[in-house]
């Protein structure tokens, strides 16, 4: 049930994130979620991709700066208060939240919105997300999309 998210660290510098984005399309690799957090003199690429050990291994050989991050990804109700019942889940198993961020346009649901979460524990909020009836999405589910 984790996902595996790359992490890649980008100078903050005109056309290193198009050169990172074309060394995933020379390898054939697909972006299905991502994010971007900068500093003054960095920034830090969130990937979730189709083939994120083929990514990894492209991007390290060209020179980039890339780490391996289990996360997972939860099917969250595309309504009002949907994202509410999964944080009132987590804190309710303590369980805090680094950060969240959305799949781009897919959904392997009409009624869901698929979202990539970066928690303290893995397993604590998956038990927890489970016995509360919400769908935490399967491995292969994401690297299919």
């Amino acid at each position: 049930m984790y996902i595996k998210q790359i992490s890649v660290f980008l100078e903050n510098r005109c056309g290193r994130l198009a050169e990172a984005t074309k060394i995933l399309k020379e390898y054939n690799i697909n972006i299905s979620a991502m994010s971007i957090a900068e500093t003054t003199d960095y920034g830090v690429l969130r990937l979730i991709v189709n083939k994120p050990n083929e990514a990894c291994q492209a991007l390290r050989h060209n020179g980039f700066t890339v780490k391996e991050t289990d996360i997972i990804a939860i099917m969250i109700d595309d309504a009002p208060g949907g994202l509410y019942a999964i944080l009132n889940t987590l804190e309710k198993a303590s369980v805090s939240v680094e950060y969240i961020y959305a799949f781009a346009g897919k959904r392997c649901d009409e009624d869901k919105a698929l979202t990539a979460f970066k928690v303290e524990d893995n397993d604590k909020a998956i038990a927890a997300l489970q016995k509360a009836g919400i769908t935490v999405a399967k491995t292969q589910e994401i690297y299919n999309i």
